[in-house]
């Protein structure tokens, strides 16, 4: 994984380490749809999870998918990373790439509200109607009590 995620970032204009069981890779956000379409073409064919940290000191979201391989044998995660601006959080979505990322960006997009442009179905997916604009995973939300 280390290899991968090297090559990735000396491509790609990025950087890259290791951690003890997976690799990481981050990339400008404008370079997320290349990175992923090398890190699938290499044979890592499932991402595992979409997370999304807010770190408002930053003024951005930092957003990691976490890509793997069910082939038997193959050991290991690839973080691929990325921040894009509190303020206007785009990112281009990885369904095409990885379509087992459809519900985990839905995920994002709703508690963090980050917008994957181009997702073929960008919409509610746990919050009801009624939370429109709200995304209680913000570190700056504020639960109401009745």
């Amino acid at each position: 994984m280390r290899e991968l995620a090297e090559r990735v970032a000396s491509e790609l204009g990025g950087e890259s380490g290791e951690s003890p069981g997976f690799a990481w890779v981050r990339v400008p956000p404008e370079k997320m749809l290349e990175a992923a379409r090398m890190i699938r073409e290499a044979g890592l064919e499932h991402v595992k999870a979409v997370t999304a940290i807010d770190r408002p000191e930053e003024g951005e979201i930092e957003v990691v998918y976490h890509a793997s391989s069910y082939e038997p044998g193959r050991r290991g995660v690839l973080a691929l990373r990325t921040s894009v601006p509190r303020d206007d959080p785009r990112l281009p979505s990885l369904v095409g790439v990885w379509p087992s990322a459809e519900y985990m960006e839905r995920e994002q997009w709703e508690m963090l509200g980050v917008v994957f442009e181009g997702h073929p179905r960008l919409e509610r997916l746990l919050l009801p109607e009624d939370f429109e604009g709200v995304h209680p995973l913000r570190k700056d939300y504020e639960v109401r009590t009745a």
